[in-house]
């Protein structure tokens, strides 16, 4: 499959639209009977600004197979993952400790977990029961779970400095049928959306594929006669945002061996007058800080 944002340039499928969440459509998106599909890995990436204004990337990725369900993390893109846990190996199961780590960019990391009690849905991602609390050069870094205030807490004196910590990007990569549910936060003061994305089939005389989107279980885009619509993008308001919601399934139709489609919402500035584009990257303030979530999608039936 092609990079995604090479599908999108001004000579796309669907020229964008304006919807709004709140009242594009009164109908709301019944979910399926069937099941949706698993997510086998969640990565997200998170801008972190020290008090010295040093700022790099911090990316946290768990992971779960028929063998193998764990966590790694990373530290900027030139980094390997230095830190890794296997939680579900039986020759291997620390998942509560500490551990000092080597960066790249001469920075004093260490990290801290306990996943002993942690809860899971049907994700890699615990959803309570866990912590993980990342210090980078004597500043609270990251902090991750419901039990890591309590964590930092005891742990840690109340005038140890906190950086600024921002929600870049999360990506999701699920397997299964064409029903997909998450879950995001736009903004950092937002709040968070039930986001669900389904492909099935109508019958208008004739069966067609249709891609709905909802997000708090109201639609906000729907692509009749996907076959012919396989890549293309609208343009939603969440939270007051604008937010780029991107698709491309033609692998679906015309690559079934893999079977990878690929869904993406961006946030972008109102001063924006068109899509994002890769070469806006460089223009981009660096102070400011976009979110864009990514999923990636294997219809294994």
């Amino acid at each position: 499959m092609r990079d995604i944002v090479s599908c999108f340039s001004e000579n796309s499928v669907n020229v964008s639209h304006y919807y709004s969440c709140s009242s594009y459509s009164n109908n709301t998106c019944i979910s399926p009977t069937a099941a949706p599909s698993t997510q086998n890995s969640i990565s997200s990436v998170y801008k972190i600004l020290l008090s010295t204004l040093k700022h790099f990337l911090i990316t946290v990725t768990w992971c779960k197979s028929h063998s193998n369900q764990g966590l790694s993390i990373s530290f900027g893109d030139e980094d390997p993952s230095p830190f890794r846990l296997n939680t579900n190996s039986r020759f291997f199961r620390k998942k509560k400790g500490s551990k000092l780590i080597e960066s790249s960019h001469e920075l004093k990391i260490e990290v801290m977990w306990d996943l002993s009690n942690a809860k899971y849905d049907a994700g890699p991602e615990p959803v309570e029961g866990f912590y993980v609390v990342i210090l980078v050069d004597s500043e609270i870094g990251l902090v991750l779970g419901d039990m890591a205030e309590e964590a930092v807490a005891k742990r840690f004196k109340t005038s140890t400095p906190m950086a600024k910590v921002s929600l870049v990007s999360r990506r999701e990569h699920c397997s299964g049928n064409t029903l997909y549910n998450t879950k995001a936060q736009f903004c950092d003061t937002g709040t968070w959306h039930d986001v669900m994305i389904r492909c099935s089939v109508e019958n208008e005389g004739l069966k067609y594929p249709v891609l709905s989107v909802c997000i708090d279980k109201k639609t906000v885009i729907r692509v009749k006669r996907l076959q012919w619509n396989f890549r293309g993008n609208q343009t939603i308001f969440v939270d007051g945002l604008l937010v780029d919601l991107l698709w491309d399934v033609h692998d679906w139709f015309f690559n079934p061996a893999s079977g990878y489609a690929v869904f993406m919402f961006r946030t972008r500035s109102g001063m924006d007058s068109r899509l994002w584009l890769e070469e806006k990257i460089a223009q981009k303030d660096k102070d400011t800080v976009e979110f864009s979530l990514l999923i990636y999608a294997c219809k294994s039936s």
